[in-house]
């Protein structure tokens, strides 16, 4: 699904209107019936519905919506919020008129002081202002979303929760806390992203009928996974494969006290279809993986071993990280694994930490090479973000910077390329944020890369099927009780979900 700007969207209503045709009118209409559907799907006659509107389009939308409630037979207060030089679109003087005309009284609020009470067992409608916002609510309109906000009310906000930037964050300005956001047709920027999502609430997405011809589409710099795509891009199996065919990962990973990660990388890398997995780990540990992972190979890690290991042209991959230490042998294995191998590595945790501290690795990675920061790691490669908006921005700077690929960890996981463009992953839940979620990732992303999937394409569905796994293990374990070893469980279930077969 991709996400536009406020600029691309309004071209695509537009485009709508030119292309269907239809009138902007009519199109909202069918927006608020849509909103209308899902309302009544929600909620029943016996809450009474306070709607808050502002004079622009999505004022107007409000305006529809508590015309089409008022025919159901709901309670409808509607309050226009304006001040005298507030500008009324075309499509709100319309919506008002038809509203006025079904004899629903709307009150227009021009003093903080006349701002009506809202009751605790009322349904908010916000429509105060769309995604058009370009800069931070004053006045009348701040002291309604902050009298919203204390309210006990469930708060819907229609497009987008009035105050919200599509393209920047700002701390102090006001902003509707939503419980219900209706957003139509696509999804939008902020909802993804830490301080805003956290306002956004439950995000429904509606179908409005937007132009699926739009050309805009196709210039979108940020989209989101879907399944459809993972199907696509998985490796076929054939009849008659072998366990060569699926090629010959190595993992890199564990030491005294941490092999635990290590365990985990290798468990989820032979569930990722990989054919072969080696782990080169600390030799005094190696029992502990050869009983918890009978499926791997496990070699001594040693200069030797890395010099000769790295050049075996079976290799097809690499993951280094897990549980590894930052000593200064570790440095020296890492900058050795760089200069000699020439393919994409997946590089994780302790790596990330040694490149932290190393810049001038950063110069020797191997192009095409995965970094998988989790947020601390993040900000220890870049410097802390500011907010949401800015570390995108910086993982992009870092992946064209270094033509790397960035997976930047969190509950929409983000992945920057090297071209400029960026995905945001869905799957996935609360429960995933445990100790060695992490080291599962990096598994799976070494294993889907040794059956030779290109880096974008292993960061897709690497992303996408860990978060799956995540999805399938909360239905069946509470997720206050999840642990890591259940996304590892459930990745066969992740698959069959998008798997094509033989």
């Amino acid at each position: 699904m991709k996400l536009l700007t406020v600029e691309a969207t309004r071209a695509w209503d537009e485009w709508t209107i030119q292309q269907e045709p239809i009138s902007s009118t009519d199109l909202m209409e069918r927006a608020a019936k849509a909103c209308t559907h899902w309302i009544t799907e929600k909620f029943n006659t016996s809450s009474p519905f306070v709607i808050l509107a502002g004079t622009g389009n999505n004022g107007g939308d409000g305006l529809a919506i508590a015309r089409l409630l008022s025919e159901k037979n709901y309670t409808v207060s509607v309050y226009v919020i304006a001040t005298d030089k507030a500008q009324k679109s075309a499509d709100f003087t319309v919506n008002l008129e038809r509203l006025e005309h079904a004899g629903v009284p709307v009150i227009t609020i021009q003093d903080e002081k006349t701002i009506p009470a809202i009751p605790g067992d009322a349904i908010v409608i916000d429509a105060l202002f769309g995604s058009g916002l370009n800069r931070a609510l004053e006045g009348i309109y701040a002291a309604t979303v902050r009298h919203i906000n204390i309210s006990k009310a469930v708060v819907v906000s229609i497009d987008i929760p009035s105050g919200m930037f599509m393209d920047r964050y700002d701390e102090d300005a006001p902003c509707v806390k939503a419980d219900f956001t209706l957003s139509f047709q696509l999804t939008k920027l902020p909802f993804l992203l830490p301080e805003y999502g956290a306002l956004s609430g439950e995000v429904h997405v509606l179908d409005i009928g937007l132009s699926p011809d739009f050309p805009g589409l196709e210039e979108a710099r940020f989209e989101t996974i879907e399944s459809s795509l993972i199907t696509s891009i998985l490796p076929h199996r054939t009849s008659f494969a072998h366990k060569g065919t699926y090629g010959h990962a190595l993992l890199v990973a564990g030491k005294p006290g941490m092999m635990g990660a290590a365990v985990l990388a290798a468990a989820s890398c032979t569930r990722s279809g990989a054919g072969k997995l080696t782990v080169m780990t600390t030799w005094e540990e190696r029992h502990i993986l050869q009983t918890a992972v009978p499926e791997a190979m496990v070699i001594e890690l040693s200069q030797e071993n890395i010099s000769g290991w790295i050049s075996d042209k079976n290799i097809q991959s690499i993951g280094i990280g897990p549980g590894w230490g930052t000593a200064s042998d570790q440095v020296a294995y890492l900058e050795k694994i760089f200069k000699h191998f020439s393919q994409p590595i997946v590089i994780d945790a302790d790596a990330l930490n040694i490149l932290s501290q190393n810049k001038y690795l950063w110069y020797h990675i191997p192009a095409g090479s995965l970094l998988t920061p989790h947020p601390g790691e993040f900000a220890r490669l870049t410097g802390k973000p500011s907010d949401g908006f800015s570390s995108l921005e910086q993982a992009l700077h870092l992946a064209a910077l270094h033509n790397i690929y960035v997976v930047l960890k969190g509950r929409f996981t983000f992945i920057a390329t090297p071209e400029g463009r960026g995905y945001f992953n869905t799957t996935g839940n609360p429960g995933m944020a445990t100790g060695g979620s992490g080291d599962v990732l990096a598994g799976l992303l070494t294993g889907l890369l040794a059956q030779k999937l290109s880096p974008l394409h292993a960061c897709l569905a690497g992303v996408w099927l860990h978060g799956k796994a995540g999805d399938v293990a909360a239905t069946n374990n509470h997720p206050i009780s999840m642990k890591a070893g259940d996304i590892i469980k459930s990745l066969p279930a992740a698959f069959s979900t998008v798997s094509i077969g033989y």
